[in-house]
């Protein structure tokens, strides 16, 4: 028997009629992968399944009902207000692409940038050539617009990232993998210039809204975060970029009840309205299924 099992195959390996194992399978209850738009059963996997008694009456566990990647204040509010009891875990984007592929978040938001080519696919390209993401879709949550959040006024009238540079700005890091890290080092190798160019301001910091908090402590003059970010701590903002900003999982959980109500909340007018509230987003193709792995 071949180590990659057929759902018919894997059904009757396992003494189970093929609906009941597509039932295992949506719950993440069973080993599987997908592969050219069909479920495959690695032979060794489900030996070790069935051992380990997952198939008895205690239920397996489930996905972590979190959010990983990175964060965004519209994304965090849309969680709370759909009802969608799902929890935000914003570590960076790539730390959230690592912790799906490890089955330790239902979703990631991702916001990802290339040192070369388009940026456009960089976050459908990551996901497609992710290991042990071979049954993920990444679906569309908005466009928002990234930048340089200053004090008040520019004081020190920077317009890019090379004048960062050339007038010796602290500008607050984020952690590496971050998107907005992503960014500042794209941006850079755009420039001809690298991050020893850079007068860095230390710790680097989580999320965006930390950007914020050093410049506003005057521990940092500049950083790269959203407008919504900019507009809700009153700081300046210098416009960079827009970007996509995505969420991955995995097909099987994608019709789970809490991503369900999080795209249905998304879809109504609330969702838009707050949008435009915040600033800076573009909500065209907001629910968008981008890719299908």
């Amino acid at each position: 028997m071949s180590e990659l099992l057929t759902t018919e195959e894997a059904a009757s390996y396992l003494r189970l009629s093929e609906r009941k194992l597509y039932e295992l399978v949506a719950n993440g209850a069973v080993p599987c992968t997908k592969a050219t738009g069909r479920w495959l059963f690695p032979k060794a996997a489900l030996d070790q399944w069935v051992m380990a008694g997952l198939a008895g009456s205690a239920p397996p566990p489930r996905t972590p009902a979190i959010v990983g990647g990175s964060h965004d204040p519209l994304l965090e509010w849309a969680l709370r207000e759909s009802g969608s009891g799902l929890a935000t875990l914003p570590e960076g984007s790539e730390a959230g692409l690592r912790r799906l592929s490890r089955g330790e978040v239902l979703a990631a938001a991702i916001h990802l940038h290339r040192l070369e080519g388009n940026d456009e696919s960089a976050n459908i390209d990551a996901v497609a050539h992710a290991p042990g993401l071979h049954d993920a879709v990444v679906v569309g949550f908005v466009r928002r617009e990234q930048g340089l959040l200053v004090m008040s006024g520019n004081p020190l009238k920077l317009s890019d990232i090379a004048s960062v540079a050339t007038a010796r700005a602290r500008i607050a890091m984020r952690p590496a993998g971050a998107g907005a890290q992503l960014l500042l080092l794209a941006l850079l190798a755009k420039t001809g210039m690298t991050l020893a160019a850079l007068h860095a301001s230390k710790p680097p910091c989580p999320t965006g809204p930390d950007i914020a908090q050093a410049i506003r402590s005057e521990r940092a003059d500049c950083g790269i975060a959203t407008r919504s970010v900019a507009r809700a701590a009153g700081l300046d903002f210098v416009p960079l970029t827009w970007e996509n900003f995505d969420l991955a999982m995995r097909q099987r959980d994608y019709f789970m009840t809490g991503p369900q109500a999080l795209f249905g909340f998304m879809r109504g007018a609330a969702f838009a309205e707050r949008a435009a509230e915040l600033g800076g987003y573009d909500v065209s193709a907001t629910g968008a299924i981008r890719h299908v792995n």
